[in-house]
């Protein structure tokens, strides 16, 4: 059984570790934006890692800076950062790459591919949102030199 998003048909296990990414990114406390992400063997359909948007581990999460773009932006620790962090020693090589509701941005497409990740699976950049939409411009160009298959599913 394979959905439909956007040009991309994923299948029923794509589909899945996508809505475990959405699952995931409800954990964050970030009041205006909440972001998860899954790495997952794509062999084993095995999940390796799991992040979410948030302040590093030991920094208090007060609204002041959480309401605070200024602020929030340069403390803030990405989901895809999160889950490339959060287990040591693991191998993603090859590794399948699930992240919603934003597409990976440049600084995180970076760590993406030194990390060996094979592909990542991600909403389309929203147009009305110029910032994110320049930043998916430049992950996109960045995961193209760099061989990392990229889908873009909508729905998700």
């Amino acid at each position: 059984m394979q959905q439909r998003y956007g040009r991309a048909r994923l299948d029923k296990w794509e589909v899945r570790f996508l809505e475990l990414a959405h699952h995931i990114s409800r954990w964050s406390k970030d009041p205006s934006t909440q972001v998860g992400c899954v790495i997952v063997d794509p062999t084993s359909r095995r999940v390796l890692s799991m992040g979410f948007n948030g302040l590093p581990a030991g920094v208090e999460d007060t609204a002041e800076r959480l309401e605070n773009r200024s602020i929030k932006y340069e403390m803030i620790v990405h989901a895809e950062q999160n889950a490339l962090l959060s287990i040591s020693g693991v191998n993603f090589e090859h590794s399948d790459l699930y992240v919603t509701p934003l597409p990976p941005c440049a600084r995180c497409a970076g760590l993406i591919i030194q990390a060996g990740i094979g592909r990542v699976i991600c909403p389309r950049p929203d147009r009305q949102k110029k910032l994110w939409i320049d930043q998916a411009r430049i992950a996109e160009e960045m995961f193209k030199e760099a061989s990392v298959k990229l889908i873009y599913a909508s729905g998700s």
